[in-house]
């Protein structure tokens, strides 16, 4: 992942080796984000199912593990990690990560969509 490469150019394969990092994220929405900033570890990167024809990537996903509270809304985060740049992504909150029966989850999971 490099601050260079679009995010058209982008694929799983680029964000497998960052699992397990932590990600700094800044609100940067257009809407009047409020430049808040928040600490999120990757946790997924799925790939799903091979492109349409005439695309030019298999779509993806990537999870982010946050703090619990507060929940930060759907919007565009900068991406930030401090050895591999950053990029803009657009987030939506999927709900607590899941735990055990009788366990409290730990963290709320953060999405972006690659299509």
């Amino acid at each position: 992942m490099s601050t260079e490469r679009s995010l058209e150019s982008l694929t799983a394969e680029d964000f497998q080796g960052f699992r397990g990092s932590r990600f700094r994220l800044t609100d940067g929405s257009p809407e009047g984000g409020s430049g808040e900033a928040f600490e999120a570890e990757l946790a997924e990167v799925t790939e799903y199912t091979a492109s349409a024809p005439g695309t030019s990537r298999t779509p993806f996903s990537l999870v982010f593990h946050g703090p619990l509270v507060p929940v930060h809304p759907q919007g565009m985060y900068r991406l930030e990690h401090e050895h591999h740049g950053g990029l803009d992504l657009f987030l939506v909150p999927i709900g607590p990560n899941e735990t055990s029966p009788g366990e409290d989850p730990t963290a709320m999971r953060y999405e972006a969509v690659f299509g």
